[in-house]
């Protein structure tokens, strides 16, 4: 396979998933006001920060208000909206349509389409909750055609490794500014809280078990009531869930075992996955959880670009 095109559908994956991870967000974030007392108050920017945006944003926004997140992360041209993802998913489908399935492509094409005719309404919250819950099936469609319809090789190893990774990173981040940022940034009735949300806190780990889908197995699998070491341990730690830190990672030690020189990748993992297994949250909840999860996010990144280095760059 040309280093190009392991590239492009290595890319295409990821981005289709971001694009998903960031619908799933934004859905959850809306409903969320739903669960809240009136008058509560919530932290919208902690969304950008879950992107890693918060720059971009400030450029352009003085205010971290509802509409103008939404707008941001929905659809203009800044790099990390759904709009640009799907287009970049799109652009990078178009280039490598001869390894994939040609429904899967059309199907992207489909959704870039319907995404761009339509995000618009979104930034509205009455039309917000169906239009996003479109734009997570398709992607969804989209995943589930190439898992039943493309041939093990190498193509579908990159797509594999480049879903998991970018599953792995946003699970993380998800928990960062969740124990960070997300918790402290609810206030009642506009009153800042020196103690954090109290009565809301379950509220706010249910609806981050929801943004990852993980609420009805978080359910099944721990039989306490939900709290955040419990919520925190099975994002990050849980072996079966498929959006948990740990099984996304396992999963790509096997994908690797069907790519050649791997070695450096595969010992990359090794240390990630080593720095998860090892992570004693009931200790870091009280001190250190939001160094952890900083650390293991720049472990995740050193995957990338491990595999950068491996398959996509050329040598020097």
């Amino acid at each position: 396979m040309l280093s190009r095109v392991a590239e492009r559908v290595y890319w295409q994956a990821r981005y289709l998933e971001r694009a998903e991870n960031t619908a799933r967000l934004l859905n959850v974030f809306s409903t969320l006001l739903l669960d809240l007392p009136p008058g509560t108050k919530l932290g919208w920017r902690s969304l950008v920060e879950i992107t890693g945006t918060y720059q971009d944003f400030d450029a352009k926004y003085k205010q971290s208000i509802e509409r103008n997140v939404v707008r941001f992360l929905l659809l203009e041209n800044n790099g990390c909206s759904i709009l640009n993802m799907l287009s970049m998913t799109r652009e990078n489908a178009r280039t490598t349509r001869e390894v994939m399935p040609s429904e899967a492509f059309e199907r992207i094409n489909d959704l870039y389409y319907f995404a761009k005719d339509n995000l618009a309404d979104g930034v509205s919250r009455g039309p917000r909750h169906q239009l996003l819950e479109q734009i997570i099936a398709h992607c969804q469609q989209i995943s589930g055609l190439m898992a039943s319809a493309m041939s093990r090789g190498a193509a579908y190893s990159f797509i594999r490794l480049g879903r998991n990774l970018e599953r792995a990173d946003m699970t993380s981040r998800i928990v960062d500014v969740g124990s960070g940022n997300l918790l402290p940034a609810l206030s009642n009735k506009g009153v800042p809280s020196e103690s954090g949300p109290g009565p809301y806190e379950n509220i706010l780990w249910m609806n981050i078990l929801r943004s990852l889908s993980g609420y009805q197995m978080y359910r099944q699998h721990v039989k306490h009531r939900i709290n955040a070491e419990d919520v925190v341990i099975f994002l990050l730690q849980d072996e079966d869930f498929p959006r948990a830190v740990m099984h996304t990672l396992t999963t790509i030690t096997h994908v690797l075992k069907k790519l050649p020189n791997s070695s450096k990748v595969e010992k990359q993992i090794e240390k990630t996955l080593r720095l998860v297994q090892r992570g004693r949250i009931d200790k870091l909840l009280l001190n250190g959880l939001l160094d952890y999860l900083d650390e293991l996010q720049v472990e995740i990144a050193t995957v990338h670009q491990k595999v950068a280095d491996t398959w996509f760059l050329p040598n020097s």
